[in-house]
């Protein structure tokens, strides 16, 4: 399951005064630990047009046909 999720799932039937408590522990951990928070926003803003250029490589005979479909053509 996803952690976004479960921690949704959670936080909705969790009572108003645990909700503050969580909510001031949450603010805590970033401020103990700043680079997490200034990493997640890193890459959130890396993604954009032409990001994955030059990552990622296609083999020169990749629009060939496949031999397992040679029946088939």
């Amino acid at each position: 399951m996803n952690t976004d999720v479960a921690l949704w799932k959670v936080l909705v039937n969790m009572p108003e005064n645990l909700k503050i408590e969580l909510l001031h522990y949450a603010e805590y951990l970033l401020q103990k630990h700043p680079n997490i928070k200034q990493n997640r926003e890193e890459k959130e803003t890396n993604h954009g047009y032409g990001s994955w250029k030059g990552q990622i490589m296609m083999s020169d005979d990749f629009d060939e046909p496949l031999e397992d479909l040679q029946e088939y053509m």
